[in-house]
């Protein structure tokens, strides 16, 4: 996988096989775009519209979210939908969501567990990912949250 942020943390008895995921930008920022570009192999056809997704979302050890969702409702709490066939056959699957990051996210360094199973049952995907998501300013009197400063990823959960 080519980006460091998302880990494949499924193995060979996953029904996708993830090639790639690529983010736009690398970075997620809290109530700003993001392009998620998925390159991967369906090993059978899957309706997508039965996929169901378990999210969890952790600060520390303390759980921010722990959900369940059909994967045409969590596309669509981040802004968009499913595209293409909604059961593609065995195969080469890509997919590219532009996602809308919500603002109401808290700042804080986040580990974010997807695990999606089909309709059926069977083990679709799981991704870890670990993000921080910061509140980045400059101000010209001491340069606090300023890009070339060491530590910008820093935790400032503390300040809410």
């Amino acid at each position: 996988m080519s980006n460091h942020l998302v880990e494949d943390a499924s193995d060979d008895n996953y029904v996708m096989d993830i090639l790639d995921i690529t983010l736009t930008p690398a970075s997620p920022r809290l109530g700003h775009p993001l392009r998620w570009e998925m390159d991967s192999r369906l090993k059978e056809t899957v309706d997508l519209t039965r996929v169901t997704c378990r999210v969890i979302m952790k600060v520390g050890p303390m759980k921010m979210l722990d959900k369940n969702y059909k994967l045409p409702d969590l596309l669509a709490s981040m802004g968009t939908s499913l595209s293409g066939d909604l059961q593609p056959p065995a195969g080469p699957w890509k997919q590219t969501w532009d996602l809308q990051i919500p603002k109401t996210v808290p700042v804080a360094r986040h580990r974010i567990h997807l695990r999606a199973r089909t309709g059926d049952g069977k083990n679709f995907l799981a991704l870890d990912i670990p993000v921080v998501f910061t509140h980045r300013w400059v101000t010209t009197s001491d340069h606090i949250g300023s890009p070339n400063r060491p530590g910008i990823d820093r935790d400032l959960s503390w300040s809410l």
